[in-house]
């Protein structure tokens, strides 16, 4: 684990590591997320669809949807 510094104007620089383990080039666009107290950073997918596909997997019971669409 490394740890970095906040710039005077509030800038930091990912360590080599990081930059090599998500593949970033230079002027890549990032994603920050904040949820409590842990903030992510994470290279902004070229497609949204792609990056969520599967997300919500495991949320719903097995026979959940088919059993909606039945109610209809």
């Amino acid at each position: 684990m490394q740890t970095v510094r906040l710039s005077s104007k509030n800038q930091i620089v990912l360590p080599r590591e990081a930059r090599e383990a998500m593949h970033l080039k230079s002027r890549a666009e990032l994603l920050v997320v904040v949820k409590g107290g842990v903030t992510v950073i994470m290279p902004k997918p070229e497609k949204y669809s792609a990056a969520l596909s599967g997300s919500a997997k495991g949320i719903y019971e097995r026979d959940y949807i088919k059993k909606e669409r039945r109610s209809w």
